[in-house]
């Protein structure tokens, strides 16, 4: 679904991204582990537009891409929830939602699409009508990834959607993912919590200081003691 080939992206002359290679597969969860610094949210920039690559290529259903700006990008079916979540936070839930469903293509299922995302977030469907901002963490983190699925994505991008949550939100943001991939989304996941991202996800890459280091099925992460050892501590 997701192709990258031999990825280099710099900010001036400062290089960020080393011949990054990895491939998504249709309906998986693929994850890209690695610490901060690493250049994980500038290769998920990349991919969805906001980032120039200098060399490489990225291709989306066989399709190059990297030309692309992130509105065009956007209509081919792939939706990203940012680090930080970048609601509209002066603005209500509801209008946070139904931005999401910008695209002419899918305003005609706005309201098949709501109740989906109210199935998965019953607590979003309680606060329609509060400002985005009002919400608390975990609340805000549901809300952007429900207008994020609001635009019918093929490929739902998440940047480290546990960021600052408690533990039992980061289990439900878990959960919903996988009932996400369920529907048939496909999904590429950023994350530092890397034994819940290996419980749910199929495939992974290690990203260190720009370069894709390790990769491979999440079943087998365990079998490397040294991977083991600097992602899971034991």
């Amino acid at each position: 679904m997701l192709s990258i080939k031999e990825l280099d992206c710099f900010y001036g002359d400062l290089q960020i991204l080393w011949d990054v290679s990895l491939e998504v597969e249709e309906k998986t969860i693929t994850a890209i582990i690695g610490s901060n610094g690493a250049g994980k949210t500038t290769l998920l920039n990349s991919i969805v537009g906001l980032k120039r690559v200098k060399s490489g290529a990225i291709s989306w259903g066989g399709e190059r891409i990297d030309h692309l700006r992130p509105y065009q990008i956007a209509a081919m079916g792939i939706s990203m929830v940012p680090e930080g979540r970048r609601l509209f936070t002066d603005m209500t839930v509801l209008e946070n939602l139904e931005l999401g469903a910008y695209a002419k293509a899918v305003r005609s299922h706005m309201r098949q699409n709501k109740t989906w995302i109210f199935d998965l977030f019953p607590r979003i469907k309680d606060r329609l009508g509060q400002r985005a901002g009002s919400l608390s963490g975990g609340e805000q983190q549901m809300l952007a990834i429900g207008r994020a699925l609001m635009a019918e994505p093929k490929l739902l991008i998440l940047d480290e959607p546990s960021l600052g949550l408690m533990p039992l939100l980061t289990e439900a943001i878990f959960e919903v993912m996988g009932e996400i991939r369920a529907r048939g989304v496909t999904v590429l996941i950023v994350e530092q919590n890397v034994a819940e991202t290996l419980a749910k996800a199929d495939k992974y890459y290690i990203l260190e200081v720009g370069r894709i280091t390790h990769s491979g099925s999440c079943e087998d992460f365990t079998k490397h003691a040294e991977l083991r050892k600097a992602y899971l501590g034991w």
